[in-house]
């Protein structure tokens, strides 16, 4: 990178994220505005809210954010790029609209968007870039002036990303009782999507038998394990496996489940599992409930030794690849040819997403993309 870190096009850094309850009495409101259109009654939103509730009511995404912000803002410091860092959510406060028209009363007008999704899919891409959309929509009938966006490119295989969970499954292999340690196979851990979503994830060439989603996630665990192979000098055995799924049960969603392969994995004669949560930025609700609580509850009803590892959260070295993946945007808007940090088989993804990729459910105005009515 230059000694001068130039920003140019860009004004501001947007983090977009999902949003949590931050108290008991946010808790509903909060599923309703994640589940707003789907008829779910309040009765059962109080039910799946029993998970919140385990934890007082709130979730650690936004605290988890605001570190994350403290990182960014920090690492941009430290390095001399001259770029005001804003946080916006799509389903709690601070909620995106209001944080977009902060910045546009700011005077910004190219911002860069950095969602909390490090994958290819229509909910880790495609429905953020909606919410951009419905947030311009808004400003304009407001009568603001409408500022240009951009987001940038997934960041599942930027080093910065990997490494950090590379030294989590170390730790947590050297965790393991010394007897079992060599033995312990390693569950990569993502969101379960359903497998129509994850078929048609990527641009329209990668669709197909699990799409962009799945192929992603695999090349990024092999990544990792051939990482820990170095690290450790033990080959340890790996799978791709998944939680957190929240469909009507006659609809497929991607397979096996956490709990069912630590049940596999026990019968099978396996010593030990490392859980390792590489779909996930942080350590947020998901991770805390379906990792921490119902995982580990399987495994001691195993008797199956499990630890879980960390994920990158407000890792420095996560702070420095943002760093890099503005820089590298920017350059690319000025023309400049740039050398994308990529790690695995995949190479850098790409920075504009394309029409076709992650295709909505229903078709619905998609900010930061080919396709965007706001170009």
């Amino acid at each position: 990178m230059p000694d001068v870190l130039d920003a140019t096009p860009y004004d501001a850094l947007l983090l977009l994220s999902f949003g949590g309850p931050e108290g008991p009495d946010d808790v509903v409101p909060f599923l309703e505005n994640v589940t707003r259109g789907r008829g779910i009654p309040k009765e059962r939103l109080k039910e799946v809210g029993q998970h919140y509730f385990l934890f007082g009511g709130v979730s650690p995404i936004n605290d988890q954010n605001r570190a994350l912000l403290d990182a960014l803002r920090k690492d941009f410091a430290e390095h001399g790029l001259d770029l005001p860092v804003y946080w916006g959510n799509r389903n709690w406060a601070p909620y995106l609209t209001d944080t977009l028209r902060e910045m546009v009363r700011d005077g910004r007008r190219r911002i860069l968007v950095l969602a909390t999704s490090a994958y290819a899919s229509y909910s880790g891409c495609r429905q953020y870039r909606e919410n951009l959309a419905d947030a311009l929509a808004a400003l304009e009938t407001e009568g603001l002036e409408l500022p240009k966006i951009d987001k940038l490119r997934h960041y599942f295989n930027h080093p910065g990303f990997v490494e950090p969970m590379v030294d989590g499954v170390v730790r947590s292999l050297a965790e393991l009782p010394e007897e079992v340690r060599d033995g312990a196979h390693i569950a990569f851990s993502t969101h379960s999507i359903p497998t129509s979503a994850a078929d048609a994830s990527g641009p329209a060439e990668e669709h197909g038998d699990g799409g962009a989603y799945v192929r992603q996630h695999l090349d990024v665990a092999q990544v990792i394990a051939d990482a820990v192979r170095e690290r450790t000098g033990v080959d340890h055995p790996w799978q791709l496996v998944y939680q957190s799924r929240s469909g009507a049960p006659h609809v497929p969603w991607l397979e096996p489940d956490i709990c069912d392969h630590l049940e596999e994995r026990h019968a099978a004669g396996v010593p030990a599992v490392v859980m390792a949560p590489i779909g996930f930025v942080s350590d947020h609700m998901e991770v805390l409930y379906d990792l921490d609580t119902e995982a580990k509850a399987k495994a001691k009803e195993l008797g199956l030794p499990v630890r879980r590892s960390a994920t990158v959260g407000a890792d420095p070295r996560f702070a420095a690849a943002v760093r890099d993946l503005v820089l590298e945007r920017a350059g690319d808007e000025r023309g400049q040819e740039a050398a994308p940090c990529a790690l695995g088989a995949l190479g850098a993804s790409h920075n504009l997403c394309p029409v076709g990729c992650c295709p909505a459910r229903a078709p619905r105005p998609a900010a930061a993309g080919a396709d965007s009515p706001y170009a």
